[in-house]
């Protein structure tokens, strides 16, 4: 993730995770990802099934559970595994994770051992009564998907009248007093839409929204055309920042984030050098406390069945499973080559990325978009929009 708010406008400074140690366990929310120890956030998909069919899905959920799903039991021991391996926090997706019966119990659960429990859904099912109980249980944070405004969202979604339900899960979270943000994945389908949201993320008085890069896994493989082209990322990356600062002048300090391509850091350093902005080189040091992509290190992610993945989008490969050893078990066994490798994966990239001199604040980004396109887990990500002249390679 990069903070745009974070280091565009200054609402962290370079000394405050140090105030804390950066160490993760020390650290309020805000700041966790500059820690030093780098505990992973677990992404747990609790379920398969999803009461939509979203075309970009990375985990190409449906109407149905799978028929091996974690039992609530099998949970509990996940979740105080994860308390004891020290994760900071606990990521409860799926599918939909709200129409899996026992959402509640596990969130609970999570809370009682202390964990930071936040919630990835569609927003349809939240209902007045649900937030209440959501409030009630303890959950830290919840994070809604939102795909455009009206007509354009409900086409992501597959269904009519999904936007509207948005709208009411906002405006019920907000009742209960539970922070509540926007997931928004850019393509060429919807892009037009980022002006749209941020006056909906103004009107609303939504505290905080990630804008994620496409990742082609599950459904979104099929959407590798529809990714916006290096251009068009850079005229939006811009418009983020510029209407981020916006935002922030007018007194609304909403949190605005990047997700999953780690060259906004260096666009974003890059763009404030040559503006001469006084706080260019703290934003550099604060991107190399953050250290660039996680995957394997800082993010981890379990499925369904209980499954390991070095995160939430590369499905495809498991590092062992939950049933059989603990989750923290597994993480720090490096017996595993490709575990072994991403724990230092900036000695593998090649290519442009290994020649980059900004890789030790993006380290080679996203792995499983290079070997989606290439077939090479280590080949440059193809969503790097820096020129060769940027990069110090030319």
């Amino acid at each position: 993730m990069i903070g745009i708010s974070k280091l565009y406008c200054g609402t962290v400074e370079a000394s405050d995770p140090l105030r804390y140690g950066r160490r993760a366990k020390d650290l309020p929310s805000h700041l966790l990802q500059f820690s030093e120890d780098k505990r992973p956030v677990v992404v747990w998909n609790v379920t398969r099934a999803c009461n939509l069919r979203c075309i970009h899905c990375y985990a190409s959920a449906d109407n149905n559970p799978a028929e091996n799903e974690l039992t609530t039991e099998e949970g509990f021991r996940l979740l105080e595994d994860l308390a004891q391996f020290g994760c900071p926090v606990v990521l409860f997706s799926g599918g939909e994770p709200l129409v899996r019966p026992d959402i509640l119990d596990l969130i609970h659960k999570a809370v009682t051992l202390g964990l930071r429990a936040v919630l990835s859904t569609n927003g349809t099912l939240i209902d007045s009564s649900l937030a209440k109980e959501l409030k009630k249980f303890g959950l830290s944070y919840v994070g809604i998907s939102l795909d455009g405004i009206g007509e354009v969202h409900d086409r992501f979604r597959v269904s009519q009248g999904c936007f509207e339900k948005v709208v009411k899960a906002i405006e019920n979270c907000k009742n209960e007093g539970i922070k509540v943000g926007l997931r928004f994945t850019i393509n060429k389908f919807n892009a037009e839409e980022i002006p749209k949201v941020f006056d909906f993320v103004e009107e609303m008085k939504i505290p905080r929204i990630c804008f994620y890069h496409l990742v082609y896994a599950g459904r979104g493989s099929r959407l590798v055309e529809q990714d916006l082209t290096h251009e068009e990322t850079r005229k939006w990356v811009d418009y983020i920042i510029d209407r981020t600062k916006e935002l922030h002048d007018k007194g609304h300090k909403v949190e605005v984030l990047t997700v999953d391509n780690h060259t906004d850091g260096a666009y974003l350093y890059l763009r404030m050098k040559g503006e001469g902005n006084p706080r260019a080189e703290e934003v550099y040091q604060l991107l190399l406390m953050n250290g660039g992509n996680n995957t394997g290190v800082g993010i981890g992610c379990v499925s369904w069945d209980g499954s390991v993945h070095p995160d939430q989008f590369w499905r495809h490969y498991s590092f062992g499973n939950v049933r059989e050893r603990p989750f923290s078990e597994i993480w720090m066994d490096t017996r595993d080559p490709l575990m072994a490798k991403l724990k230092e994966k900036k000695k593998h990239v090649k290519g442009r990325c290994a020649k980059c001199k900004f890789l030790e604040i993006c380290a080679g980004n996203f792995r499983v978009r290079a070997e989606a396109v290439t077939g090479d887990i280590w080949a440059p990500d193809p969503a790097c929009y820096l020129t060769d002249e940027e990069i110090g390679i030319a």
